[in-house]
């Protein structure tokens, strides 16, 4: 049973999870063992997983959810493998173990696939915020920000929570229906932009092959440039509307312009 409180402060708390075990980072030299990726990108690649195995991501529970949706290796034909993420009226994530600097290595290419879209979705509302799958970059706040309001308010934030609380977040989402709107604020968290790459079940069942720019993004999201250092997180919800989806994810790779 989830604890009564309204749904904007629920959302604000699981951003707030979330970013929280994004923020505890490994040594980057520590997850380069057994990552490989089966398609190069240009430039010098940071970070590449074409997850043979899930060591190099911690799952993620939010307290506030019962149900959680899984996350397991699965093989595909021919060879190679990939991280499945299936979702069923539940909501959990996996989150990178590492960080990178994003003004280095500010692309990031994948290939994700959905089973189906949710019927009821809607990025616009705040009772249809599910998505098949989403790839989160949340970007750390910077304690030498020079802002004295900011500082306050993060520096309260790590003494309540231990850490810098989250800054700001690009997430990018397979929507369920189609969107006029290239960047959409999240109906519950402004510091989140979601940014629909696909839409719709036209090509549910299909690997698709999607490559961005942080930076470009960031800026045009949020009219500023980003912070210096991001995480990453994968997630397949569908708590707010009860329905199930299968979701995959090829490899993910993060690699300078």
């Amino acid at each position: 049973m989830r604890p009564n409180f309204s749904r904007p402060i629920f959302r604000v708390l699981l951003f707030l999870e979330l970013a929280l075990v994004l923020l505890i980072t490994v040594p980057a030299n520590t997850w380069g063992a057994g990552v490989s990726v089966k398609e190069e990108a240009p430039g010098s690649v940071y970070f590449r997983d074409d997850f043979d195995t899930l060591d190099n991501w911690k799952t993620l529970k939010f307290k506030s959810i019962e149900n959680m949706s899984t996350y397991t290796v699965e093989a595909m034909a021919g060879s190679g493998s990939c991280v499945r993420a299936q979702s069923s009226g539940s909501a959990s994530a996996i989150a990178w173990q590492g960080e990178f600097e994003v003004y280095k290595y500010p692309m990031m290419r994948w290939r994700w696939k959905i089973s189906n879209v949710y019927s009821r979705g809607d990025a616009t509302s705040k009772k249809g915020d599910d998505y098949p799958i989403r790839i989160n970059v949340m970007f750390q706040y910077d304690p030498k920000d020079p802002n004295v309001k900011r500082k306050l308010k993060y520096g309260l934030g790590k003494i309540f929570y231990g850490k810098y609380p989250p800054y700001t977040s690009l997430t990018y989402i397979w929507a369920n229906r189609s969107q006029r709107q290239k960047y959409l604020p999240s109906p519950y968290v402004r510091e989140d932009m979601m940014i629909p790459l696909r839409s719709g079940p036209e090509f549910a069942g299909q690997w698709m092959e999607e490559e961005v720019n942080l930076l470009e993004d960031y800026r045009a999201a949020f009219g500023t440039d980003p912070p210096r250092k991001a995480n990453l997180a994968i997630m397949n919800d569908s708590d707010d509307m009860g329905e199930s989806s299968v979701s995959w994810v090829d490899w993910i790779v993060i690699f300078e312009k």
